[in-house]
């Protein structure tokens, strides 16, 4: 591993799709493959060997899928530097929102363009969701309509983190909620961390599925 890049486990069971992400990111400046895998346990096994910083996974593989592969992750705690991203073409579906669930970082769409790839993944190593706003919430409205009786109780939230959640809901980054609110970006993401603990989940997208969740947000 080059100190200084973003390093990566890609896994595709469909070896062209998968040699081609290699290839485009492995020559990417910044960016180092440091694994791939064609199967779900392989993906966890290069996960473990190599602590990626992040695991680029298809939802749909053979032997472990996309999402088994994603809960593992979140349940070692030597691996809870590793950001996982889910690549599908699939769009809209039960695997996606389960993914998510699971403890995902966020997905992208196989038809993503080569340079909206590579700032997705500098983006969830900074810590930022890799969903675009209007996706996240046609995601999450959609899974709530089928499953209106999926709530969960809204922890107790001071002004500043309702203010934060907002700003995640919408889309926002650290560096834009900083500026909107007029304040430090380290100082919003010690309050994103502390959503997250309060929510219990893991990522900025879990953030927004459990707000919508608790009633902090309507679907429409």
């Amino acid at each position: 591993m080059t100190p200084g890049r973003i390093t990566l486990v890609v896994a595709d069971d469909q070896e062209l799709v998968r040699a081609g992400l290699v290839s485009l990111l492995h020559g990417t400046e910044g960016l180092e493959v440091v694994g791939e895998a064609r199967d779900g346990r392989a993906a966890l096994e290069a996960v473990r060997a190599h602590r990626p910083d992040v695991a680029l996974l298809d939802v749909r593989m053979p032997v472990l899928d996309g999402i088994e592969v994603i809960r593992q992750v979140r349940s070692e705690a030597g691996l809870s530097g590793v950001r996982t991203v889910v690549l599908t073409t699939f769009g809209l579906d039960e695997y996606v929102y389960d993914a998510l669930r699971a403890g995902a970082d966020g997905f992208l769409v196989k038809d993503i363009e080569p340079d909206e790839l590579v700032r997705a993944l500098q983006r969830v190593v900074s810590g930022d969701a890799v969903i675009a706003p209007e996706v996240t919430r046609l995601l999450v409205e959609d899974f709530l309509r089928r499953q209106p009786g999926t709530r969960r109780t809204a922890p107790e939230l001071t002004a500043r983190e309702g203010s934060i959640l907002d700003g995640v809901c919408r889309g926002l980054s650290n560096r834009e909620i900083a500026r909107a609110l007029v304040i430090g970006e380290a100082t919003v993401k010690s309050y994103v961390s502390r959503l997250l603990e309060k929510f219990g989940v893991t990522s900025r997208v879990g953030l927004v599925i459990a707000a919508y969740e608790a009633g902090l947000v309507s679907p429409g």
